[in-house]
C-alpha cells in the first residue's frame, strides 16, 4: 500500500530507515516497523547499544588522560606550565559554549517533538469527534424516524381508513421509513472501538507530558552545570569546580544514555513513517475487528478505492425520496377528503426535511476526507515535526556527551593549578608584599589613614 494523499515520507525518514538492522546474532532484520517482534527490538536495542559502547570509549579516555595527568611529572619550565595552564582555561570554556549550544539545540528539538505529538493528539480527538458525531446524527435520525412510525403514519393510516388505496401508500410509506431506520442504524462501523481515538490521544498526552518534563529537567541541569563551571573557573573556586566535575560526570551518563534512547527511537519511528498504512491498517483491525475495505477507504481515500457505504446510502437517498413523491400524493388526494389527515401529512413532511438534512451531514461525515485529512495531519505531526525534534534531541545529547567528556578531563588540572596557586602563596615569606595577605594588610591600613 502506498502513501496516503497529502503525505510523503521525508529524507530523513529515507536516510533513517536505511541503518542496519541486526539482532543480537549479527543477523540481518527486516526494516519493517514491528515493534512486537522480539527480532526488530533487537535491532533497535543494538542501535542504542552504540550509545553505550561510545560511553565505553569515553570512560576510556577519560581513564587514560587522568592517569597521564596524575603520573606525569609536574617538573616543567615557567613557560610550558603557563602554556598548560592556558589550554586547559580555553578548552573548558570552549566545552561549556558547545554545551550552551547544544542546549539551545535541546530546547528547541524539545518544543519541535512536543508540537508533533500534540499535533497527534489533535488528531485523535478530532477523528473521536467525527466518529461522536456520526453516532449522534444516526441515533437522532433513527429516532425521528421511528417516532413518525410510530405516531404520526399511525395517526394518519387510522384517519384513511376508509380508503384502501390511501391507507396501502401510507403503509409503504411506514415500509419505506423503517427501512431506513434499520439501514442507518447499521451504518456505525466501530462498535465498541469509538472510543478508541480518545484513550489513545490521553495515553499519548500523558506520556508526552512526562517526557517533555524530563528533558526540560536535563537541559536545565545541564544548564546550571555549564554555569556554575564558569563561575568556578573565573573565581577559582576549588570545592565548586570539584563538585562540578562529578556532577559532569553523572551528566556524562545521562547524556550516551538519552543518546541511545533517542537513536533507537528516531530509527524506529522512521520505518514506521517509511510506509505507515500497512502497520495502522493491521494494528486497528486486529484490535478493533474493523473491515479491511472501510479501513483502506478512510486511510487511502482515493477514486480507485470504493465507498463502502455507497450502496447503503444511496437506497436511503431513493427511500426518503420516495417518501417525499408519496406524501406529497396524499397531501393531494387525501386533504380535500379527509381534512383531519393535513396535521399529520405537515407533521411528517416537516420530520421527513429534518431528517434529510442530517442525512445529508451523515453523508459528509461519513466522506473520507474529514477523517482520512486527521490521519494525514497525525502522520505530519509525528514524522515531520516529531522526527525533526527527535534529531535535534539527538545532536543535543552527542554535543553535551563531548563536552562534558572534555570537561571532566580538563577540570582536574584546573582545581590541580588553583591548588599550586595557594600552595605557592603559602611558601612565600609573611612580609612580603605581593601576597595576597600581604596586599590585603595594606589595602586597610591605607583606608585607616
Amino acid at each position: 500500500m502506498g502513501s496516503p494523499q497529502g503525505y510523503r515520507a521525508s529524507w530523513w525518514t529515507f536516510l533513517l530507515h536505511q541503518a542496519p538492522h541486526i539482532n543480537f546474532q549479527f543477523e540481518a532484520v527486516g526494516s519493517e516497523f514491528a515493534p512486537e517482534d522480539w527480532g526488530y527490538q533487537q535491532a533497535l536495542l543494538f542501535l542504542a547499544s552504540v550509545s553505550g559502547l561510545c560511553f565505553a570509549i569515553s570512560l576510556v579516555l577519560i581513564c587514560v588522560y587522568l592517569i597521564r595527568f596524575c603520573c606525569c611529572s609536574n617538573e616543567d619550565d615557567e613557560e610550558s606550565k603557563t602554556q598548560r595552564v592556558c589550554c586547559v582555561t580555553w578548552s573548558c570554556v570552549a566545552a561549556v559554549i558547545v554545551c550552551c549550544a547544544g542546549i539551545g539545540i535541546g530546547f528547541y528539538g524539545n518544543s519541535e517533538t512536543n508540537d508533533g505529538v500534540y499535533q497527534v493528539t489533535y488528531s485523535l480527538l478530532n477523528t473521536n469527534h467525527t466518529l461522536s458525531s456520526i453516532d449522534a446524527l444516526v441515533s437522532e435520525t433513527v429516532e425521528l424516524l421511528s417516532a413518525t412510525v410510530r405516531g404520526e403514519l399511525t395517526q394518519l393510516e387510522e384517519t384513511l381508513s376508509p380508503r384502501t388505496e390511501l391507507v396501502a401508500v401510507v403503509r409503504n410509506t411506514r415500509r419505506q421509513a423503517e427501512a431506513v431506520a434499520q439501514t442507518l442504524d447499521g451504518i456505525p462501523f466501530w462498535g465498541e472501538a469509538r472510543s478508541t481515538p480518545s484513550v489513545l490521544a490521553e495515553q499519548i498526552g500523558y506520556l508526552e507530558d512526562y517526557r517533555w518534563l524530563a528533558y526540560i529537567l536535563l537541559l536545565l541541569l545541564d544548564l546550571i552545570i555549564c554555569l556554575f563551571t564558569l563561575l568556578g573557573l573565573a573565581k577559582q573556586i576549588k570545592w565548586l569546580v570539584i563538585v562540578m566535575t562529578v556532577m559532569s560526570f553523572l551528566v556524562l551518563i545521562l547524556s550516551w544514555g538519552s543518546m541511545g534512547l533517542e537513536t533507537a527511537a528516531a530509527v524506529g519511528l522512521s520505518d514506521f513513517c517509511f510506509e505507515p498504512d500497512g502497520y495502522v491498517m493491521n494494528t486497528t483491525q486486529a484490535s478493533t475487528g474493523l473491515s479491511p475495505e472501510i479501513l483502506q477507504y478512510y486511510l487511502t481515500c482515493s477514486q480507485d478505492v470504493f465507498n463502502p457505504f455507497q450502496q447503503r446510502l444511496t437506497m436511503c437517498q431513493r427511500a426518503l425520496s420516495n417518501i417525499h413523491s408519496q406524501l406529497y400524493g396524499l397531501e393531494r388526494e387525501a386533504i380535500p377528503h379527509f381534512p383531519a389527515a393535513e396535521k399529520n401529512i405537515l407533521s411528517i413532511q416537516s420530520t421527513l426535511n429534518n431528517t434529510e438534512s442530517k442525512f445529508h451531514n451523515l453523508i459528509a461525515l461519513l466522506n473520507c476526507r474529514g477523517l482520512h485529512k486527521d490521519y494525514v495531519d497525525a502522520l505530519k505531526g509525528l514524522c515531520y515535526d516529531g522526527m525533526e525534534g527527535l534529531l535535534f534531541l539527538l545532536l543535543f545529547s552527542f554535543l553535551s556527551a563531548l563536552s562534558f567528556t572534555t570537561a571532566v578531563c580538563s577540570l582536574p588540572r584546573a582545581w590541580k593549578r588553583f591548588q599550586n596557586r595557594d600552595s605557592d602563596y603559602d611558601d612565600m615569606e609573611d612580609d612580603d608584599p605581593f601576597t595576597p595577605q600581604e596586599s590585603k594588610r595594606f589595602v586597610q591600613w591605607q583606608s585607616s589613614i
